[in-house]
């Protein structure tokens, strides 16, 4: 994905609004999962986003995304944020996120979605960190149960 950043996308100072880029990583993720699986998708979680560098009114922010594992019914998307200066063509690394989002039929339940082919070693690579970052996920996740449990008690 690629667009102009306006000036009603920014701050006073003239950069992106953080909240802005992150809407912008959720759309490219859920377009690159749903293009996958071909089944609604939602957001379930976001992990390890991080702002590099700003992005200033005039500029083009250059969103890429890739699905980098498939479980039974979740994927996990990688999405790269560039700034590009409209007229150097200078490119910048400005954030980088890892989403999760889950497939679902039209009354909301999971549904199963496609094994990702993997065909290199740099994609088993990167299937592999997804589940490690999974399984990182699962157990902040079970605590947030068990913390939950506890107020209602």
């Amino acid at each position: 994905m690629v667009q102009v950043v306006l000036p009603n996308d920014a701050n006073p100072l003239g950069f992106i609004l953080g909240g802005t880029v992150m809407h912008l990583i959720d759309i490219a993720g859920a377009i690159a999962c749903f293009r996958h699986a071909r089944q609604r998708v939602v957001t379930v979680a976001v992990d390890g986003l991080q702002f590099l560098h700003s992005i200033k009114v005039g500029d083009l922010i250059i969103l890429s995304a890739h699905v980098t594992a498939t479980f039974r019914t979740s994927m996990e998307v990688e999405v790269r944020v560039m700034s590009e200066q409209t007229l150097t063509g200078k490119r910048t690394l400005t954030s980088h996120a890892y989403l999760t989002f889950v497939a679902i039929d039209a009354d909301g339940r999971r549904v199963a979605v496609p094994a990702l082919v993997l065909e290199s070693d740099e994609e088993r690579q990167r299937a592999e960190q997804a589940r490690v970052r999974r399984d990182a996920r699962l157990t902040a996740r079970a605590h947030l149960a068990e913390l939950e449990a506890e107020l209602d008690a």
